[in-house]
């Protein structure tokens, strides 16, 4: 009975990353993705490739440098904020994937 045991205690040890892989591919999907926190309209903003795409043309429009926007100081970040919440990706013919 305890060669039993060991033998299903071994398999399980074996098989549990099998069985946790799945999830961890599906968090890691997107990893590279950061979210930021809207002040003024109290949301979250995932920043990801579409997102990108909006900030070139909202700094395009604005006249100004598209810089990287984690280094934007919180004025900036939140005037795009403002301006993203007029302009959907429809609005601004972003492909949505």
């Amino acid at each position: 009975m305890s060669r039993f045991l060991n033998t299903a205690l071994l398999g399980a040890f074996l098989l549990a990353p099998l069985a946790l892989s799945p999830t961890a591919l599906r968090a890691d999907d997107h990893g590279n993705d950061r979210t930021y926190h809207d002040k003024q309209n109290n949301d979250d903003h995932t920043w990801n490739a579409n997102e990108n795409k909006a900030y070139h043309i909202y700094a395009k429009q604005n006249h100004r440098k598209a810089a990287d926007f984690s280094r934007l100081n919180e004025n900036d970040q939140q005037g795009y904020w403002n301006w993203r919440h007029e302009h959907s990706d429809t609005l601004l013919k972003i492909n949505i994937k």
